[in-house]
């Protein structure tokens, strides 16, 4: 069990803001990523490290799934939204960035990278008792 559940909380859904914000923003950061494709990147980044980070604090798998969904059905409603705001476009392919993103990370979470934050918590602990 996570000692600082509420604060890994905390920033799981300070990141799903960032990423809300971020994917609706009329000028998002360029990140000098400058190549084809790189904006697909961006997006299965961004989902993967959502999925990843909430399969930390879940390991339920009827609520990792309930976090795939939520996560994938953001991502579309997400690029549905830019596309009605004139500024950003929507595409297919984002969306599809985004779904690839959100299931590698909970393939991944299945195996050996499901207690990654459990471990960095329990060592920053033992750090701190000696």
């Amino acid at each position: 069990m996570l000692r600082y559940r509420t604060l890994w909380l905390g920033i799981g859904w300070g990141l799903v803001f960032l990423v809300n914000y971020l994917t609706l923003s009329p000028a998002p950061p360029d990140f000098y990523l400058k190549f084809e494709y790189a904006d697909k990147i961006k997006h299965f980044i961004a989902y993967f490290c959502l999925m990843f980070w909430f399969a930390q604090l879940y390991k339920n798998i009827k609520v990792r799934i309930a976090y795939v969904i939520f996560f994938i059905s953001m991502g579309v409603f997400l690029e549905v939204l830019q596309g009605f705001g004139g500024v950003r476009f929507f595409e297919y392919y984002d969306m599809l960035a985004n779904a690839v993103g959100v299931v590698m990370a909970w393939l991944l979470t299945k195996g050996r990278l499901n207690n990654i934050l459990f471990s960095f918590e329990k060592n920053i602990i033992q750090r701190a008792q000696q």
